[in-house]
């Protein structure tokens, strides 16, 4: 079963950490071990675009990703907008070169969306990856008004926040609420008709966005509070929130977001792919129905298979869910909707014709 997954950090692996992902996952592994690295999420990546293809994952979405760190001893982000709107550009110019050679294909419209998705029912091996422009934290955008150049130049989802209090508001591990500046930049997300992604707001932050942003919403890779309880999680009451938007959430694979107490470099992996099957069938059992979630993976997001579920060494092994919720009692077609089906209809809904 083809695959729509709705995080994917394609660029800050190919740009930031240097990876050629044209590679296979065994020759990315081997160079990295070759030299000597041994940083967390070094020498244990799950993503390229031969493994894709073999995990048969033929569209999702792909980020742009640039944090705003206001500290200058830090070996992560940038310390003015101005350079982060150059790494964001960076990695526009990444998909772009990736698109012009092939591999990828960037995804603007539902014309597009419906013209590929057709393209991997049917022949997913002699097809570029597809995939729609997401701005992972909002720090990259100078001003409202610079919104619009992203748009014009394919944006179509962007998250406000990421770790910590950024430009436009508090993220995970924060308590921060949005910034001043984030208000007139929701109002201009939503007259643009882009996407606004809940995933990485605070809690304090979440509310706001509740009551100032009337727009379509979806959570990326977002996994749920009830399976493991700390804030990066969002609460049923937050999970409630989306599914009354007609939003979708995406599951994540990061340990960080399925095994309660994860102390990164030093836990040990405990939890499985049961453990993602269960936060599906939560959201599931939320909305009464299959259609509010899907796949988000944030594989290689700063973490290798290291930081997965035990017995999970590459994106491919994503095809191990099906028989899980097979086993469960979930229904063919409510497979294919977790799978694709939902992040279809939610993007059929929200590009423009």
């Amino acid at each position: 079963m083809w695959i729509f997954d709705a995080h994917l950090d394609l660029a800050f692996n190919a740009v930031d950490w240097n990876r050629d992902l044209r590679q296979t996952i065994t020759e990315i592994r081997a160079q990295e071990t070759a030299l000597g690295m041994t940083e967390p999420g070094r020498r244990t990546n799950t993503v390229s675009f031969p493994e894709l293809k073999v995990a048969r994952v033929g569209m999702g979405v792909a980020t742009l990703f640039a944090r705003w760190e206001s500290a200058i001893n830090h070996p992560f982000g940038c310390t003015t907008p101005q350079a982060c709107y150059a790494v964001a550009h960076s990695h526009l110019a990444y998909y772009r070169a990736m698109e012009r050679s092939g591999w990828m294909k960037m995804i603007r419209t539902r014309h597009e969306l419906h013209e590929h998705a057709q393209a991997c029912q049917t022949d997913l091996a002699g097809t570029p990856f597809g995939f729609i422009v997401s701005m992972e934290c909002a720090d990259a955008i100078l001003d409202p008004d610079n919104l619009a150049e992203w748009h014009a130049a394919g944006l179509r989802v962007v998250g406000l926040t990421h770790y910590g209090a950024n430009r436009y508001g508090g993220g995970t591990r924060s308590e921060v609420g949005l910034s001043v500046e984030a208000l007139p930049l929701l109002r201009a997300i939503d007259e643009l008709g882009i996407t606004l992604d809940l995933t990485h707001l605070s809690d304090r932050s979440f509310q706001q966005v509740q009551d100032h942003f009337p727009g379509r919403v979806l959570a990326s890779h977002q996994n749920a509070r009830h399976l493991c309880p700390w804030q990066r999680q969002f609460s049923d009451e937050q999970i409630r929130f989306v599914i009354e938007r007609n939003g979708v959430l995406g599951v994540a694979l990061d340990a960080v977001m399925l095994q309660p107490g994860w102390v990164r470099g030093h836990s040990a992996r405990e939890v499985t792919l049961e453990r993602v099957v269960e936060n599906i069938d939560h959201i599931c059992q939320l909305a009464g129905n299959c259609r509010h979630v899907g796949i988000g993976s944030d594989l290689d997001g700063g973490f290798g298979c290291e930081q997965t579920p035990a017995g999970f060494d590459t994106i491919a092994d994503l095809q191990k869910l099906v028989p899980l919720l097979e086993r469960r009692g979930y229904s063919p077609s409510d497979i294919e909707a977790v799978m694709h089906g939902n992040w279809l209809r939610f993007f059929g809904e929200v590009l423009p014709a």
